[in-house]
């Protein structure tokens, strides 16, 4: 583990800093749990400044959410147990499914209305006449934290969203020329080592949204977000380009006239150019129809890689260009210049998410049954100070519920928290009894809460930084008169262990199947909609299906690298079919009558080929005869290429040569080695597709 860098030492100290504010307004107010505002910090704390204020907003929202719940509820049901700890259950459980489905903060409105109800509810049950001044005491000391995070994050030294978004959009690029440098290289095979590139690219991606999400809460000026949002346009773009011409290319080093010589000289310059850092104007390519004119006016499958490889590159390169002005761009200063001048015009690509429904519905009634049994647990046995166990358990549900392979998570949170238990011990009983005054307790509270700090700004501890940070503050129960009776010291902190312990071990033992299932659940939603997208619908629906197609990519990518098993797919091949239908779909009004029914047998071929998959379970070999049909669909497209309707002749045809290379590994149907009649095919079939998604 690499030792902290200066950054992250500095966000530790500011959330400590913000911490010991909001513990000290906390004590002058005489709220009853003070250390509520202290933890609510680091709940709220970022390295980022606009990602505080975008936590910090949502996060008072959900609490004041889950407060007005927890004051409707317990009056009614405070004389039924079971069926009180039934309705915080379900409260949480639905609240937690609705975070689930929000990919942007909002999330927090309905996961801190998840546990904030419990949290104000349990404690209210000995005396539920006071529930509504345990609201507003909680709600209070919430937004202390709140405030004294946002207050300090936007004052002493401001991280910006705008350079942290061009710093990994730059490591995205990075990754996305070496994926391209390494296809375009005269031996792809010496550097399949490094093919990692393109996984990374898809996941990276829904870090970026994260980061453009967070910049709205951040710029100082309205295009610094356009230039954001236009750059992950263009990112999401190239993933299908390169996908496709990495097909492409194999299939011309594949074929037994291989790569012409022309179209070798521009691979080499395309890949100096990438490799110099896209340092000055993209070299230049021939025209998308002179690749056509050389092989005269029969061209076969070998001319048509050539030509459909050669607008590929056209298109890699517009997007580059693009790709790096956007990126430098952003976090200029307003006023530094002009917008950057943009090479590639097809429009903007569709935003639409995928949700596993069955997936999230089974985190959060999986959540819901484990509060509602911590409940039971305490209702059974009678433990006065159980209330705190199932709050604990409650929040630390939350935040496993997601975790798909919750076993090394789950040991590390355990080992942590035995840790934080003995230090707080430590402190409450040896170190706070010697501090008399505020001063002197912020000096001996800085060593467990600036590692806090720490382990918050790092990849992978997050999640243990956030729980560590409620624990190490219920545990010490700082508190403006300072008490350590040690059995009543000792029940709340046996509560507080109870309830750490039971969620990692509930979840342990309610998800062994870890990151495979879900894998297999993405990838079979890949053929369903793959199925539906080889079916005819409205134009609307069809953007938001390829759009839905990237976006399941980058949910798929991570799960394959956690899981053991090998998958049938990495998700790559079914999103150059799924753009190569939507091409077809898109293109099929223009087209005569016969080359219409024979594309429409086509995309009849290929709906029917993944239904099966559906039904079997499994991947399986398309059929010989979707290759016949598709061979089909060239010949009668091809001989529209006289008729008014061009365009949508090339953008078919190249959809057709996509869909034969991304099945059948480069195979063409035999018939497919004669002639094409008058085939104009300029293509870039999965670039077009993306234009209409």
């Amino acid at each position: 583990m690499a030792w902290p860098s200066a950054r992250q030492w500095l966000f530790s100290l500011k959330a400590f800093a913000a911490s010991m504010l909001a513990l000290y307004i906390a004590l002058a107010l005489g709220l009853p749990r003070p250390y509520w505002a202290m933890a609510t910090v680091y709940f709220v704390s970022h390295p980022l400044t606009g990602a505080t204020r975008s936590k910090a907003a949502y996060r008072v929202a959900g609490t004041l959410l889950g407060a007005a719940g927890a004051v409707a509820t317990v009056p009614l049901l405070v004389n039924e147990p079971v069926l009180l700890m039934a309705g915080i259950a379900l409260w949480t459980g639905a609240l937690l499914y609705l975070s689930l489905l929000q990919r942007t903060p909002r999330s927090y409105i309905f996961l801190l209305a998840a546990y904030t109800l419990p949290i104000v509810a349990l404690p209210a049950v000995s005396e539920p006449a006071q529930v509504f001044a345990i609201a507003v005491a909680r709600i209070e000391e919430i937004v202390v934290g709140i405030l004294c995070a946002g207050l300090v994050g936007s004052i002493v030294f401001p991280a910006k969203v705008a350079p942290a978004l061009r710093a990994r959009s730059a490591t995205w690029l990075a990754d996305a020329a070496l994926w391209a440098s390494d296809m375009l290289s005269p031996e792809p095979d010496a550097n399949v080592s490094r093919h990692g590139s393109r996984h990374r690219l898809a996941a990276d991606i829904l870090a970026l949204d994260q980061l453009i999400a967070q910049l709205s809460y951040d710029t100082e000026s309205a295009d610094t977000l356009r230039s954001a949002r236009a750059l992950r346009e263009r990112m999401t773009m190239l993933l299908p380009v390169l996908s496709s011409l990495a097909g492409l290319l194999q299939a011309l080093r594949g074929h037994a006239q291989g790569v012409p010589e022309h179209l070798a000289r521009h691979m080499a310059d395309m890949r100096a150019w990438i490799d110099g850092g896209f340092t000055g104007p993209s070299p230049a390519l021939e025209p998308a129809a002179a690749p056509w004119r050389a092989y005269g006016a029969a061209p076969g499958w070998h001319a048509g890689l050539v030509a459909t490889a050669n607008d590929h590159l056209r298109t890699l390169a517009a997007l580059c260009e693009d790709c790096q002005a956007l990126q430098r761009s952003i976090g200029d200063q307003p006023g530094n210049g002009a917008a950057p001048a943009l090479r590639y015009r097809a429009g903007a690509a569709g935003r639409a998410h995928h949700h596993d429904h069955g997936m999230l519905l089974y985190y959060a009634c999986s959540t819901c049954l484990a509060v509602f049994c911590a409940g039971l647990l305490w209702i059974a046995s009678g433990w006065e100070d159980g209330a705190g166990a199932v709050v604990v358990a409650t929040i630390a549900s939350c935040f496993f519920a997601t975790v798909e392979e919750p076993r090394p998570v789950a040991r590390a949170f355990m080992r942590w928290s035995v840790v934080c238990f003995l230090v707080s011990c430590f402190y409450l009983f040896l170190v706070v009894p010697q501090a008399h005054n505020f001063e002197t307790l912020v000096g001996m509270l800085a060593v467990p809460y600036m590692g806090i700090g720490l382990l918050i700004s790092r990849p992978g501890f997050n999640l243990i930084a956030m729980l560590l940070s409620v624990n190490t503050a219920s545990f010490g129960n700082f508190q403006s008169l300072y008490d350590a009776n040690f059995l009543g010291t000792f029940n709340t902190s046996l509560a507080s262990v109870g309830g750490m312990l039971f969620a990692p071990l509930w979840f342990m033992a309610t998800r062994p199947f870890g990151a495979r299932v879900a894998a297999h659940r993405l990838i079979r939603a890949s053929w369903k909609d793959l199925a539906q997208a080889a079916t005819r619908g409205e134009a609307p629906q069809q953007g938001k299906l390829g759009a839905r197609m990237l976006d399941r990519l980058g949910q798929l990518v991570p799960r394959l690298a956690a899981s053991d098993d090998k998958m049938s797919s990495d998700g790559f091949a079914e999103l150059q079919v799924g753009f190569g239908a939507l091409a077809l779909q898109r293109n099929l009004a223009a087209l005569r009558p016969p080359a219409r029914r024979a594309v429409t047998r086509v995309l009849n071929g290929a709906a029917g080929h993944f239904r099966a998959r559906l039904k079997a379970g499994h991947a399986m070999a398309p059929p010989e005869a979707l290759s016949a049909r598709i061979d089909t669909a060239m010949r009668e497209v091809a001989a529209q290429a006289d008729d008014t309707a061009g365009h949508a002749v090339r953008d078919t045809l190249a959809a057709l040569f996509v869909l034969q290379v991304t099945l059948y590994h480069a195979q063409p149907h035999p018939a497919a080695a004669a002639p094409l009649v008058h085939a104009p095919v300029a293509a870039g079939a999965a670039v077009r597709a993306q234009t209409a998604c």
